[in-house]
């Protein structure tokens, strides 16, 4: 993430707020989500993504293909733009619950996460 400029993360952070706000208003604070699905999925592929955070390049063939899991696990919420699946990333890192929860996987799993996140995002977003 360090690669962007402070002013596309703000935007990114940005994004990532209006459109949750949005999601959040149109879906009775997602009532559609089975939430204990999508924590038992989340934890399944963090434990599969800890495996590479040591050794592997998150531009990695099957880092990419987790990250479309990761993707497609955030859609159930809702189908965030480019710019606030990186915001997703930011929240991760900066948000101290969140950062701890996926540090939790792996001591650098939030740097990790927000770096494959980035990664994703401009090849497939």
């Amino acid at each position: 993430m360090n690669k962007l400029s402070k002013e596309y993360l703000a935007e990114c952070k940005n994004a990532l707020n209006m459109e949750q706000t949005h999601s959040l208003s149109i879906t009775d604070n997602w009532a559609h989500v089975n939430r204990e699905l999508v924590h038992q999925d989340w934890d399944i592929l963090y434990k599969k993504l800890a495996g590479y955070v040591d050794e592997t390049a998150v531009d990695n063939e099957s880092v990419q293909a987790l990250m479309q899991e990761h993707f497609e696990i955030a859609c159930r919420f809702y189908t965030p733009s480019k710019e606030a699946y990186i915001g997703m990333g930011i929240f991760y890192k900066e948000n101290d619950d969140m950062k701890k929860f996926h540090n939790s996987y792996h001591p650098e799993m939030v740097n990790y996460l927000g770096d494959a996140i980035v990664h994703y995002a401009g090849s497939h977003l």
